[in-house]
């Protein structure tokens, strides 16, 4: 794997890592509060990470987009009731199944990506590994102005800070 794509997606886990340990630390009730947001709880927005980054991890092990998403739909109702815990387990088991595939791929593999309302291109890897830690970067983001309009803090999961750490 390239010199960038897997300190990338490490810094995805990283974030997402100090994120449930920050939510842990946080009143329970947080969980399933409803809210106007983009997603009406953080629950359901990190259901929504977590199906997304399995999607993706479907995607490119060349699995179909239909078949992919009808996963990821799947995962979503099965995660529909999981606690803070349960999901923080579903995140790092995820993390796990990432890590094995990254570190025996090659990073320009080119991947077919089809969609069935905007098309087809092909891509390669790493570029869909971007892409997962910008939509992840983008959720984190939605969950720190949730945070707050629970009267909450957020958690600074900066590329950087993970730099510092790392």
């Amino acid at each position: 794997m390239s010199e960038e794509t897997i300190p990338l997606y490490e810094y995805h886990a990283w974030a997402n890592k100090i994120v449930f340990s920050h939510l842990h630390i946080l009143p329970e009730d947080i969980w399933n509060q409803n809210l106007t947001s983009v997603f009406p709880s953080i629950h359901q927005l990190l259901s929504h990470m977590l199906a997304s980054d399995v999607l993706w991890l479907s995607v490119m092990c060349e699995r179909p987009f239909e078949e992919a998403r009808a996963a990821r739909n799947r995962l979503i109702e099965e995660t529909g009731t999981e606690t803070l815990t349960g999901m923080r387990t579903r995140f790092d088991e995820t993390v796990d199944q990432y890590r094995t595939f990254l570190n025996q791929s090659n990073p320009a593999l080119i991947i077919p990506l089809a969609h069935p309302h905007y098309g087809t291109f092909n891509s390669t890897l790493s570029a869909v590994v971007q892409h997962v830690v910008n939509h992840g970067t983008y959720h984190r983001g939605n969950l720190t102005a949730m945070l707050h309009q629970l009267g909450h803090q957020g958690v600074p999961t900066d590329y950087v800070f993970y730099l510092y750490q790392a």
